[in-house]
């Protein structure tokens, strides 16, 4: 069984690509390398013993996609992450963002659609619930107005999907994740952003080992229990599993519905302090930190209700978030010997 997996070499999509390796389906990858390297190829290959497939292709060019799909007419599943994920930079370059997150995705549903059946799993993400107004999160709590153009592409494309899956034999499975941290316990791929990390843990573990002064801490009078801002971090392993488990839903025909969306997160809320806590408790360093005013944009707290992951889907987090900054750790002390 053939499997796409767009954006492969990114953070998510490499760990993906080793899950589905592990349990024997043939991948290729789509990637154009903006913000990946060849080099995870390596990484994934020490771990599986097999070198998956690539493709150095760029998803806005539509003649690009209608050939790959030509050359592999055996792909039924895909799995779809290649996007631009950064909030901040969203802001400043929305056209960039719509161009890129959209025209990618509909390019794959227009050659989809075109097969007797077809298995879709959208990387998608819990900023469409925005500030919710109940904690945990589930899969009903209103789809909120995005705060980025980031989160926009997000709920548009959850609903580009749907509305195809519809009239066509293309059947989904939206997953909406919590805040993807950790590294594989191999230490052969892990998080590499490339330039100054958007996210919490990779500018965590790049100011332990010394690349950045110091971490800010943006905000600490949050109505939570230390003041700053609380999350749901999911070790990405278990994230990964996740897609391989979504993806046989769909092969065995085992959906409820046409399209089907899954909250992935761990259940629980952990605040920016409780992450640093947790850096120094397993790396045995002090990290130097700052408090900073809040950011525009940033929400209070978000953590996922997993009922529907864990008794639906068939999916739980078992990895814990001690356990993910050890290996982010390992990981970043790797990349930087």
């Amino acid at each position: 069984m053939k499997v796409l997996v767009t954006g492969g070499l990114g953070f998510i999509g490499s760990h993906t690509v080793v899950e589905l390796q592990n349990e024997g389906f043939e991948v290729v990858i789509i990637d154009n390398l903006s913000n990946s390297s060849e080099d995870v190829l390596k990484g994934i290959t020490a771990i599986t013993g097999k070198t998956p497939l690539f493709e150095k292709i760029d998803l806005r060019e539509k003649s690009a996609v209608r050939d790959f799909f030509k050359k592999h007419n055996d792909v039924t599943g895909v799995i779809h992450f290649a996007a631009s994920k950064a909030v901040g930079e969203s802001v400043e370059q929305p056209l960039l963002y719509y161009e890129n997150n959209i025209s990618s995705l509909v390019y794959l549903l227009q050659e989809l659609q075109q097969k007797p059946e077809a298995s879709f799993i959208f990387s998608s993400s819990c900023t469409v619930y925005g500030q919710a107004e109940k904690m945990p999160i589930t899969e009903d709590a209103p789809v909120q107005t995005a705060m980025s153009p980031y989160g926009n592409t997000k709920q548009i494309g959850e609903e580009i999907i749907t509305d195809t899956a519809k009239v066509t034999n293309i059947s989904a499975i939206l997953l909406r994740y919590f805040n993807p941290i950790g590294a594989h316990s191999s230490t052969e791929i892990g998080e590499l952003p490339l330039g100054v990390p958007q996210n919490l843990v990779p500018f965590i573990t790049q100011t332990g080992v010394g690349l950045r002064q110091e971490l800010s801490v943006f905000g600490n009078d949050y109505p939570t229990p230390d003041g700053t801002a609380v999350r749901d971090y999911i070790h990405v392993v278990d994230l990964a599993k996740a897609h391989v488990i979504a993806l046989q839903r769909l092969l065995d025909k085992k959906n409820l519905q046409k399209v089907e969306t899954f909250n992935l997160g761990t259940g629980k809320g952990s605040s920016v302090l409780e992450v640093i806590h947790s850096f120094e408790k397993v790396s045995d360093k002090k990290l130097p930190y700052v408090i900073k005013p809040r950011r525009e944009g940033d929400i209070t707290e978000a953590y996922a209700n997993t009922d529907k992951a864990n008794n639906v889907l068939g999916w739980k987090a078992e990895l814990s978030l001690d356990e993910a900054m050890a290996s982010a750790w390992k990981w970043e002390q790797k990349v930087r010997s």
